[in-house]
């Protein structure tokens, strides 16, 4: 094969590597990178990883490298980008602390299934173990966390190692991948070549649904008199969004989204009945336990989703269509399991099913919307503080933006709040910290995504708390010019921990006041227009400023201080047992 390499990047001149090119370790890295089409990179430089980044000089117009603030920052951003291309994002970082400061990001991508890879540099081979200089053990540290990861200390074994990365990352149930390289390997030379990796001898990422699984779970369906559908991640993962509606509108079953799983199918959709979860709408939670057919589709029975295992469902058959089968009866028992992709599954479902609706289900979640409606979201719109709501800012951004915004979310009372009350109508437009819950996970994921799709218009809505861990990432927006619309819901508290505190601990508010820094002086300190919002007049005209800007904006919005979010499971109830108030 005399060009293994030919990739045209962004309309910038073509890259052609031969057989034969003798090249370095480092230079290597770039090339496999290239070769697997990535066209930019977050990361930051120091003395392990030196090589690498002399090597990116050399191929700035082929690939993009944006320098964060913090490597934590180049994790998340890589997580952003991953999530909207459906492709893994690429992390790079020195060794010791700039490795470590991957490790929180690893973890969210793990539980989440986010493919990213990530390239730490490493001491020379003769050094490991003696604690050098920056040595940390980063292969070990995040063993538990990576899909797989591996340390390079030979500079031959960089090409297949890197093509077992992207492969592992992005096949089967995505997730995080690790590539540790000595710097005796990044300078050593050797004769380049590069092959996509396809398949590993012992790892089946992918199992052709059973067929008889299948007919089991058509029969299940077609007897059903009340089902009901939970759609996981794994919808959105599998590009099965059109299958997913195709069975949907056949079936005429009710459909409930987890966190992970909004944007999956469209919320004005009349078959949609809400959000599942701790603070999830009222009717998909109770009416998990009235059920008597569960399909739960690409998600895997998280325990934010069920509550206490031991009062949930137990009345329903659950269908379970899950392509990892380390998931299947893990939480929850299914009576039917199919495990495949979602997207196989959905199909062949849809063709064994019967069509059918069930106008009276679908109308005790409309009696459950109205419940919920009177106990908590016209509370959440009334206008009887002066302060503006948490709700009011959601709702008026989903309606002005007709709900087409990629909306990325940090951890707290905003993100439940957003996921409540945004409305999401276009695919793959919803960025968050599911499973970990990372504080800090939003601007750098913010700016990863708009990377990926500089052609969406991106909103991030943090809060003030979660802001201020990753808020130096700023800075990547200044430099690159990336025009992210950051929204922060400011109420001066940890406003979820708060929640918990005067719930459950008698109002023993601990350490969950926070004085604050003034934020609009530092988003202009970084030349980020900034606006701050006190009073709900003048919100509808600074949410327009901030959509018509071609550029980033910075948006402070006070709002209310003390607002908890409704409904809500406690921790250890069952779902049917979701507090309207």
């Amino acid at each position: 094969m005399e060009t293994l390499l030919q990739e045209k990047i962004a309309g910038k001149k073509q890259v052609q590597v031969s057989q034969k090119l003798n090249v370095t370790g480092a230079e290597a890295v770039v090339l496999s990178l290239l070769a697997e089409g990535v066209e930019c990179v977050f990361g930051y430089p120091g003395g392990a990883i030196m090589p690498v980044y002399d090597a990116f000089y050399h191929y700035q117009e082929q690939l993009k490298h944006y320098l964060v603030r913090h490597e934590q920052g180049a994790i998340h951003a890589a997580q952003g980008y991953a999530r909207v291309q459906g492709r893994a994002g690429v992390a790079i970082a020195t060794s010791g602390p700039g490795a470590t400061n991957l490790i929180t990001g690893i973890a969210d991508a793990m539980i989440d299934s986010t493919p990213v890879v990530c390239i730490t540099g490493q001491v020379a081979k003769h050094l490991l173990g003696t604690d050098a200089f920056q040595e940390v053990d980063v292969i070990s540290v995040s063993l538990p966390i990576t899909k797989w990861n591996f340390q390079v200390t030979r500079a031959e074994e960089i090409p297949s190692v890197i093509a077992k990365a992207f492969y592992i990352a992005q096949s089967g149930r995505p997730g995080p991948v690790l590539i540790d390289i000595t710097k005796n390997a990044q300078n050593e030379r050797f004769d380049f070549s590069y092959e996509k990796c396809t398949k590993i001898r012992s790892y089946f990422p992918r199992r052709k649904a059973d067929m008889s699984a299948v007919e089991a779970a058509a029969q299940l369906i077609d007897k059903a008199k009340k089902p009901l559908m939970l759609v996981g991640q794994g919808v959105i993962l599998s590009k099965a969004e059109k299958e997913l509606k195709e069975f949907a509108e056949k079936s005429g079953i009710p459909v409930a989204s987890t966190l992970l799983g909004l944007s999956a199918f469209s919320t004005k959709h009349p078959l949609y009945v809400g959000y599942l979860g701790m603070h999830g709408n009222y009717g998909p939670n109770i009416k998990t336990n009235e059920c008597d057919v569960l399909l739960a589709v690409g998600m895997r029975f998280d325990d934010r989703v069920t509550g206490d295992l031991n009062k949930y469902a137990k009345q329903a058959k659950v269908i379970h269509i899950e392509i990892d089968p380390a998931e299947v009866d893990k939480n929850v028992k299914a009576t039917v399991a199919i495990v495949s992709d979602a997207k196989e599954a959905l199909v062949a479902l849809t063709e064994k099913i019967t069509a059918k609706s069930y106008p009276e289900w679908l109308q005790e979640f409309a009696d459950a919307d109205r419940m919920e409606y009177e106990k908590v979201v016209s509370k959440d719109f009334a206008p009887n503080t002066e302060k503006i709501k948490m709700a009011e800012v959601i709702k008026m951004l989903s309606d002005k933006t007709k709900g087409t915004s990629i909306v990325a979310t940090d951890v707290g009372q905003h993100q439940m709040t957003t996921t409540r009350y945004y409305q999401f109508t276009e695919i793959d437009s919803n960025i968050t910290s599911g499973g970990a819950g990372t504080m800090g996970f939003c601007l750098p994921a913010a700016i990863g995504a708009k990377v990926g799709r500089p052609d969406r218009q991106v909103v991030a809505i943090i809060g003030d708390g979660g802001f201020q861990m990753t808020m130096q990432e700023l800075g990547v927006i200044m430099q690159y010019k990336i025009a992210v619309k950051v929204i922060i819901l400011n109420n001066n508290f940890l406003g979820m921990v708060r929640q918990w505190q005067q719930l459950f601990f008698d109002n023993r508010y601990s350490s969950v006041d926070m004085q604050n820094p003034n934020f609009i002086k530092l988003a202009e300190a970084f030349d980020i227009k900034a606006q701050k919002v006190e009073k709900r007049e003048d919100l509808s005209k600074a949410l327009d400023a901030m959509l018509d800007s071609p550029e980033a904006y910075f948006l402070e919005v006070c709002v209310e201080k003390e607002t908890n979010v409704f409904p809500m499971v406690p921790a250890g109830a069952g779902v049917a047992e979701i507090r309207l108030e």
